[in-house]
């Protein structure tokens, strides 16, 4: 039988297992780390207080170049001849020059060395909603993020040394570095960072069970040594076959269906059946309290598009609009797309899954602000890696570094955060090509534990806790001798 052990799953416990993993030198995962924050932050949050964070994973790796794309005359330039086209027409992998003037992001503030970027143009939709200065909905774009063990610089990584230099495990490799990103581990992990602080979150709190809910399947980073993520559908929860508390008979008759779970929910004297009982009993009340929450669907119109990660969103704008009933006041959530590994097809594929991505942002926040919760909750896309900025023929390679969006109420809109990265995929270590690792693989001058911990901050996360939640966040807070900054609070948080 296995027994629990309280002491495992104290905050003193927890803190030293996170510690454990910082000394060996792991990456620590970003939408993880998100959703296990939701207990320290709910502890702070007054009681009115409701937050909430949206992880948007792109699974497969998105290309980052032609997602926020140079724009300025002088990189552009450099930016097509890599990519192969022919001067401002593109051509290869690189987009027209003339198609980026509808997107084109106009920051308050400037950036530096008169650096301008533009959205792929079927990311209309979001470009507006960035440059719109009266907007309540606001967003931001962060650029060059990645997993970061500590400030890293091109010689240091080219240099081999691992002890002094760490990295994180298996760059490049999409399961790797997907698990990397939830669990801090490779491939093969079995417990997530989620998880982890879910087995804090399962006390006599009961609203805690819905604190991390994916509306993407199975996702190891809310899997714990006791806590389990909470999975819905689009269609909403998840029925349990025939002592489903919902509706419904068993082969027509509701004395069948009573009768089977009666039997299926009955206690009994098998330490091992009561469990599984245990289980069944604890999904058929999690079941009814979520088919009570989320109410009807919205109505027609209100998320116009027809696409997966839209459905997902609404699923969550619902859940969102049933948080009273579900007893919450710290919610992560996690949704996700595919199609981005685009080795082949690039200019081809990418301009849908561009326009599905930004339409339903905006559809989203749209209901957010409708149901007065606009500046309560933030979305922050994620993916494996970014890709490489030199063309393999139609499509590119796997990277490392990547831009990002975060969109919301209370987010510092209208402002491109982060160093912009250089244009070229030449092999010295240059000043100029300091930040890509070969082939345009942007060396990531943001990590994950500072977009976390800015993320964190907003959501109630109090600071003398982020360096135990997020231990790698204590290597940052500086300027490195490459002259880069490195600040806790990457701040695009209000």
């Amino acid at each position: 039988m296995y027994l629990i052990d309280p002491a495992r799953h104290t905050r003193r416990a927890f803190l030293r297992r996170s510690g454990q993993l910082a000394m060996a030198g792991t990456a620590l995962p970003f939408a993880l780390n998100l959703a296990a924050m939701g207990e320290a932050a709910a502890q702070a949050a007054p009681g009115d207080d409701y937050r909430a964070l949206v992880c948007v994973f792109l699974y497969g790796g998105n290309d980052y170049a032609n997602t926020v794309v140079t724009y300025d005359a002088d990189s552009y330039g450099k930016y097509s001849l890599i990519r192969g086209g022919d001067g401002e027409a593109g051509g290869g992998i690189a987009l027209a020059r003339a198609a980026l003037a509808r997107t084109e992001l106009k920051p308050t503030q400037a950036l530096p060395g008169g650096r301008v970027y533009a959205l792929h143009p079927s990311m209309t939709g979001l470009a507006d909603l960035f440059n719109d200065p009266e907007g309540k909905i606001k967003v931001a774009v962060q650029l060059n993020v990645g997993p970061l063990i500590k400030p890293l610089t091109r010689a240091q990584y080219n240099s081999g040394n691992r002890r002094d230099f760490p990295i994180p495990p298996k760059l490049f490799s999409h399961n790797d570095q997907q698990s990397v990103w939830q669990s801090s581990s490779p491939e093969g992990s079995t417990v997530g960072w989620g998880g982890n602080l879910g087995d804090l979150a399962l006390g006599p709190n009961g609203g805690s069970l819905f604190t991390c809910m994916s509306v993407s399947g199975n996702a190891v980073f809310l899997s714990g040594d006791q806590a389990l993520q909470y999975q819905v559908g689009t269609g909403g929860a998840v029925r349990i076959g025939a002592v489903s508390g919902a509706g419904g008979n068993l082969f027509g008759s509701a004395t069948v269906k009573a009768a089977m779970q009666q039997i299926a929910q009955r206690e009994s004297g098998h330490t091992l059946e009561n469990e599984y009982t245990k289980v069944i009993r604890r999904a058929v009340t999690a079941e009814g309290r979520i088919t009570e929450a989320i109410g009807a669907d919205f109505a027609s119109g209100t998320f116009p598009l027809n696409n997966n990660l839209a459905d997902q969103l609404k699923m969550v704008a619902r859940l969102i609009r049933g948080r009273t009933a579900l007893g919450v006041k710290r919610q992560v959530f996690f949704v996700s797309m595919g199609g981005f590994d685009l080795h082949d097809d690039l200019i081809a594929r990418q301009p849908g899954l561009m326009k599905n991505l930004s339409e339903a942002l905006v559809d989203f926040h749209k209901q957010m602000d409708a149901l007065g919760v606009g500046n309560k909750v933030t979305a922050f896309t994620a993916s494996d890696f970014g890709r490489t900025l030199s063309s393999n023929s139609n499509g590119s390679d796997h990277g490392w570094g990547g831009h990002h969006f975060v969109v919301g109420g209370a987010v510092k809109g209208k402002a491109i955060y982060g160093t912009a990265p250089p244009v070229s995929i030449t092999n010295t270590v240059s000043d100029i090509d300091q930040w890509h690792v070969g082939q345009g693989r942007l060396l990531p001058t943001t990590s994950v534990d500072q977009y976390a911990g800015t993320l964190a901050r907003w959501f109630g996360v109090p600071d003398d806790q982020l360096d135990g939640i997020l231990p790698n966040l204590k290597n940052f807070g500086l300027t490195a001798p490459s002259g880069i900054a490195y600040p806790r609070n990457v701040g695009f948080m209000g």
